[in-house]
């Protein structure tokens, strides 16, 4: 199986840039096992399916992709209240909380070249479980009702069609530092969320 995996993701890199290079699925194997390797090959099985589609299917796919997996608390995992997992993270844990699936889903989407100016992290208010929440909202145009990528809602839904979620604020981490010109923190999680990304903290 490891050979198998080594092989497929080889020809990969050869077809195009992969998600996950060979080093770092690796050291993924080594950290996570197995069965994590083999649930990145399955996304980038999922990312070549929709990588010549439009911005739906591509939503569609990595929507249904990241919410198989499990939910758990950031105390569980981590042993800390709030803490913002990087996608090796989270699908290495094949677990996470909600942050942790927007997270996963931006950076999918922005592997397959969804333009980031139209994805937002927004926190809401879930009436349905009577707490805060997070959902990844994607708009097609600055103007345009948003579509709601949620974890505890399978379906892909626009924002007026989800009357169990009360919109608190948008945050977009990478148009607050295209702004940011005295490199100023923007958003204390997202910066330590940068800094894991360019560790490649699995």
């Amino acid at each position: 199986m490891l050979i198998l995996l080594s092989l497929l993701f080889t020809n990969y890199a050869v077809a195009g840039e992969p998600y996950v290079d060979k080093a770092l699925l690796n050291e993924i194997g080594d950290k996570y096992g197995v069965f994590a390797k083999k649930r990145f090959f399955f996304l980038q099985e999922t990312f070549d399916s929709v990588k010549n589609k439009g911005d739906l299917e591509k939503l569609e796919a990595v929507n249904n992709f990241f919410n198989e997996v499990r939910y758990s608390s950031d105390m569980k995992l981590y042993g800390k209240s709030d803490y913002w997992a990087t996608p090796w993270e989270f699908l290495g844990n094949d677990r996470g909380d909600c942050e942790d699936y927007v997270i996963s889903k931006y950076f999918a989407l922005r592997h397959l070249e969804v333009d980031y100016k139209k994805l937002f992290f927004t926190y809401v208010r879930s009436t349905n479980f009577k707490e805060p929440h997070m959902v990844l909202t994607y708009f097609e145009t600055p103007k345009s009702e948003p579509l709601i990528l949620d974890n505890n809602n399978r379906k892909i839904f626009p924002a007026s069609q989800r009357k169990d979620l009360t919109p608190i604020y948008n945050f977009n981490g990478d148009m607050l530092d295209e702004a940011d010109k005295n490199n100023e923190k923007s958003h204390k999680k997202w910066d330590e969320l940068k800094l894991n990304m360019q560790r490649k903290k699995i």
